[in-house]
C-alpha cells in the first residue's frame, strides 16, 4: 500500500471513531492494532531506510488523526469511565495506565513504554506524543481538566507514608532533596551534588514529596528552597540552585513526558503556587493547605531552576548569580515559564530570555523584575533568615492566596497546560532537540551553562 493509500485508509475510519462510544472504542483499537502489526515487521526506528521511515510515519500519523477525532468526540465519557464519574482521583501516570487498559490503542501500554525507555531519544518511536495528545484533550475539557488538576494537587502516597515520622523528627532525607524543619521553617535543600541539581524523574518525585511534607506539617509556617554545596568539579564547594533539566538523561531517553514534564508542572510546582489538596472539597472551608515560599539563588538558576522562581513569594539572590531560560538552545518548551515570565517581567523580557536565551545577572537593573533582593554571597544566610521571618503570619497567607488567584486564575493555567502537553511531546521528538541534547550529553552536568 502506498503512503497516499495508507493515509486514505485511516481517514475512512473517521466516522467510526466518532460513533457511539463502544463502536468508536472498537474501531480505534482495530486501527491501532493494524499500525502495530505494520511497525512490527519494520526494523527498529534507528535502522529504517528513508522509505520505511516515511511508511511508518504515515501509519502513525493516520492513527493519531483517529485518536484526536475519538478524543474530540468522547473525552469526557472516557475520563468519566476511568474515574468512575469523577469520583476517583487519578494522577497523570495512573490515568495514562488506566486509559491504556480500558481503551486499547489510545495511549501506549507500560510494555510499549518500557521498550521506549530502553532506547536513546533518537531511536524511539515517539509513543509519548500519544500521551501528549491524550492529556492535551483531557486538560482542555472544562469537566475533566479541573478534576485532573485537583487530582495532581493531592498529596502523594509516599509523602503520606513519611508524614508521621517527619512531624515527629523534623527531618527527611529523600535522596536528591533533604528536608529539615527548624523554627517553623521547612528547609528544602536540593543536593544532587554531582549534576548541579539538574532535574530528572527521580528528583521530580523527591521534590514533590518534600513539598507535600512541608505543606502538610502543621508546625511549618514557611517553605524555603535552596541548592546545596556541590561536588561537581566546575563548582566544587559552592552552593548552586539548579542547572535545569538533565540533558544527559534526556539524550539517554530517561526524561519522560508523564513522570517528569507533566508531573513537574501539575505536581510540586503547582502545589508551591496553589497548595496541597488535603481536605474534603465539598466542605465550605478551603480544602487547599498553603504556605508562603522563599527561594535562595546561589550561582545560577538555569532553565527549570529559573522557572521555579516564578512561583515563589520572595526570591533572594547572590550578587554573583544569574538566571536564564535557554529554551532556544535546548529546543524544548520551558514548562510554564512562557505562561508566567511575561507576567513577572513583561513581554519584552520574556522574549529576550526565552527566544534569545539572554542571561539576567542578579546585579542588572532588569533583575529586579525577577528577584526581590540581591546580596553578597557571604550575606546570603542572614538575608534568607530575614526573609523567612517576614513571610510568617496568617495575614501573609490569606493575602498570598488572593494575589495568586488574581495573577493566575486556575482556568488560564489549565488551558495553557492543555496546549503544553501536546506541544512539549512534539518537541521531545523533533530532530533539532534530538541533535542538541546529543551534543549537550557529552558534558558533565545538565544544561547549557
Amino acid at each position: 500500500m502506498s503512503i497516499t493509500e495508507t493515509r486514505a485508509a485511516y481517514r475512512s475510519d473517521l466516522p467510526a471513531v466518532r460513533a457511539e462510544l463502544e463502536l468508536a472504542r472498537a474501531a480505534l483499537t482495530l486501527a491501532a492494532e493494524y499500525t502495530e502489526d505494520m511497525l512490527s515487521i519494520l526494523p527498529v526506528p534507528g535502522e529504517r531506510t528513508a522509505e520505511q521511515r516515511a511508511e511508518a510515519a504515515a501509519a502513525i500519523d493516520g492513527t493519531r488523526v483517529l485518536r484526536a477525532a475519538f478524543l474530540d468526540t468522547h473525552v469526557d465519557a472516557v475520563y468519566d469511565e476511568l474515574t468512575a464519574g469523577r469520583t476517583r482521583y487519578l494522577r497523570v501516570d495512573e490515568l495514562a495506565r488506566a486509559a491504556a487498559e480500558a481503551f486499547p490503542g489510545l495511549v501506549p501500554t507500560d510494555d510499549q513504554l518500557a521498550v521506549e525507555r530502553a532506547r536513546p531519544q533518537a531511536a524511539k518511536e515517539g509513543r509519548e506524543i500519544d500521551q501528549g495528545l491524550f492529556f492535551g484533550r483531557v486538560l482542555h475539557s472544562p469537566l475533566a481538566g479541573p478534576h485532573l488538576l485537583d487530582a495532581m494537587l493531592r498529596p502523594t502516597p509516599r509523602a503520606l507514608a513519611l508524614l508521621p515520622e517527619f512531624i515527629e523528627t523534623g527531618v527527611a532525607d529523600l535522596g536528591s532533596v533533604r528536608l529539615e524543619r527548624t523554627d517553623a521553617v521547612a528547609r528544602l535543600t536540593m543536593c544532587r551534588e554531582d549534576s548541579l541539581n539538574a532535574e530528572d524523574n527521580r528528583q521530580i518525585d523527591d521534590m514533590e514529596t518534600a513539598v507535600d511534607l512541608a505543606l502538610l506539617d502543621p508546625s511549618v509556617e514557611v517553605g524555603l528552597l535552596r541548592g546545596g554545596v556541590m561536588t561537581h568539579p566546575r563548582h566544587r564547594g559552592r552552593r548552586v540552585f539548579s542547572a535545569g533539566i538533565n540533558l544527559k538523561a534526556l539524550h539517554a531517553g530517561g526524561i519522560s513526558l508523564v513522570d517528569f514534564l507533566l508531573r513537574r508542572e501539575l505536581g510540586y510546582i503547582h502545589k508551591i503556587w496553589r497548595g496541597v489538596l488535603a481536605g474534603d472539597t465539598d466542605h465550605w472551608r478551603p480544602a487547599l493547605v498553603e504556605k508562603p515560599w522563599v527561594a535562595a539563588v546561589d550561582t545560577f538558576a538555569i532553565g527549570g531552576g529559573c522557572q521555579l522562581l516564578l512561583v515563589f513569594d520572595q526570591v533572594i539572590a547572590a550578587s554573583d548569580s544569574y538566571l536564564s531560560l535557554p529554551a532556544a538552545a535546548e529546543g524544548i518548551i520551558p514548562g510554564a515559564g512562557n505562561f508566567r515570565l511575561g507576567r513577572a517581567g513583561g513581554a519584552r523580557l520574556a522574549r529576550q530570555v526565552i527566544l534569545e536565551g539572554q542571561r539576567v545577572r542578579a546585579t542588572e537593573a532588569r533583575a529586579a523584575l525577577l528577584v526581590d533582593e540581591v546580596h553578597e554571597p557571604e550575606e546570603m544566610d542572614a538575608a534568607v533568615e530575614r526573609s523567612v521571618r517576614r513571610m510568617r503570619g496568617s495575614a501573609v497567607l490569606a493575602n498570598r492566596r488572593m494575589l495568586n488567584l488574581a495573577e493566575e486564575p486556575p482556568e488560564e493555567f489549565r488551558r495553557y497546560m492543555a496546549e503544553f502537553a501536546l506541544q512539549q511531546s512534539l518537541r521531545l521528538y523533533s530532530p533539532d532537540v534530538i541533535h542538541k541534547v546529543g551534543r549537550f550529553s557529552t558534558g558533565k552536568g545538565a544544561s547549557s551553562h
